[in-house]
């Protein structure tokens, strides 16, 4: 077991080494690069990520945890993706190109739950073995982030590169995984029905009415999240700031950070406001892009940036506790397939569509309004956060998670 923890954090590391190395800059290389893509066909390019992630249950549950050994799909599946990365980088159209990126990630999305699973499967207290284990992959995110602005291909053009790297880095997971330890189906998941693989039982959850409005939330507050994921560095390299991916994976390490702390800073704030601050994270991150610049205003932009920390932890990994709290150990593997459903997949499928509307609206000849742009996603955040302090409440801290029935009838 010793020696299995630092197997399984190499193979996180290349696990979002991976996605780091193209994700972060995919926007500046349709935009700036050969493809000459307008902000709309950017975001269809990104909403492939969304698509993923809605299919990735159906994958896994009807196929991996039922018929196949997890390391092998994952080996599969990333040995395949490594084909369609390659042929990303040597697409001359942005049909080919989103046809690529499409199909990978129809393929990469699924293989975020089948890493999880192998590493969870091979730890005898997975609640405190997983989170150093999955510091690993925020690490490798951070190296792929450094190592493009190392090299300096944003400067030169050269972001096809980052397609190749990726390429690189999932033919060795692929082949990495072949040696990961065996991890079959169980046998309860063999003979788990439809509903149970497709996580429905999960809709039990939302009888609750605080976890009604938390799951709406989460919906809502992914479409403000589309704009910076999508656009951040093309904004970046819009005005003109060095390594920008680099500079990008200061989130990476303030989340990395945070993370480490969150047991303390949860016990002592609460679900509501770890919650709402997350939230307002996110207003300020964008105010803070809307009047940030180059030159006297970059430390706006770095703050901005480092405020990933709070944005993705104080919600995001919150929510996930809290969901865990909710659905208890009957269904909780389905309850978080259905959370992350909701906000990678639906909330940011509309974010996606969004940001390349609202981008395109404040696209003139002279360029991009990148102030009116970034006061948007922050002023739709600001309703989301308005609206979850009036409507959620919290259940009296010290008392143990309430069922679904027994919370819908307060």
């Amino acid at each position: 077991m010793t020696f299995t923890m630092p197997r399984l954090s190499a193979m996180m590391f290349l696990q979002f080494f991976i996605w780091g190395a193209w994700f972060v800059t995919l926007g500046t290389y349709l935009v700036q690069g050969p493809l000459q893509a307008s902000a709309s066909q950017v975001a269809t390019a990104f909403l492939s990520q969304s698509i993923g992630a809605i299919v990735a249950p159906f994958l896994v549950g009807l196929v991996a945890d039922r018929y196949f050994a997890a390391q092998r799909i994952l080996a599969l599946l990333h040995l395949a993706g490594a084909a369609l990365m390659w042929g990303a980088s040597a697409a001359t159209s942005f049909g080919a190109f989103s046809a690529c990126v499409m199909a990978y990630m129809l393929l990469f999305m699924p293989t975020l739950a089948l890493a999880n699973s192998i590493a969870m499967r091979h730890m005898h207290t997975p609640e405190k073995q997983f989170p150093p284990v999955r510091v690993a992959g925020s690490i490798g995110w951070i190296v792929a982030g450094v190592l493009i602005g190392w090299l300096g291909w944003e400067q030169a053009h050269r972001l096809d590169l980052t397609f190749k790297m990726a390429a690189a880095a999932s033919l060795l997971l692929g082949l990495y995984a072949l040696t990961l330890p065996d991890t079959p189906p169980l046998e309860r998941q063999r003979n788990a029905g439809l509903g149970q693989i497709l996580g429905l039982d999960a809709l039990r959850l939302l009888k609750s009415r605080s976890y009604l409005v938390f799951f709406l939330a989460s919906i809502a507050i992914c479409i403000p999240l589309s704009f910076y994921y999508n656009f951040t560095n093309p904004y970046l390299n819009d005005l003109g700031v060095r390594g920008a991916a680099g500079l990008q994976s200061l989130g990476q390490v303030s989340e990395v950070l945070l993370m480490l702390a969150m047991p303390f800073l949860f016990a002592r704030l609460g679900v509501k406001t770890m919650l709402a601050l997350g939230m307002a994270a996110w207003v300020l991150r964008y105010v803070l892009f809307a009047y940030g610049d180059a030159g006297a205003g970059f430390a706006l932009l770095v703050t901005g940036i480092v405020l990933h920390g709070i944005c993705y932890d104080f919600f995001f990994v919150t929510g996930q506790i809290y969901t865990d709290a909710h659905a208890g150990p009957a269904f909780r593997s389905s309850a978080q397939g259905f959370i992350t459903l909701a906000t990678y997949g639906v909330g940011m499928l509309i974010g996606s569509f969004l940001s390349g509307a609202v981008v395109e609206h404040y696209t003139t000849a002279a360029g991009r309004d990148w102030q009116q742009i970034w006061l948007f996603p922050a002023g739709v955040a600001a309703v989301v956060l308005v609206a979850f302090l009036l409507l959620f409440r919290e259940r009296p801290a010290g008392v143990s998670a309430p069922s679904p029935t027994e919370d819908a009838q307060r």
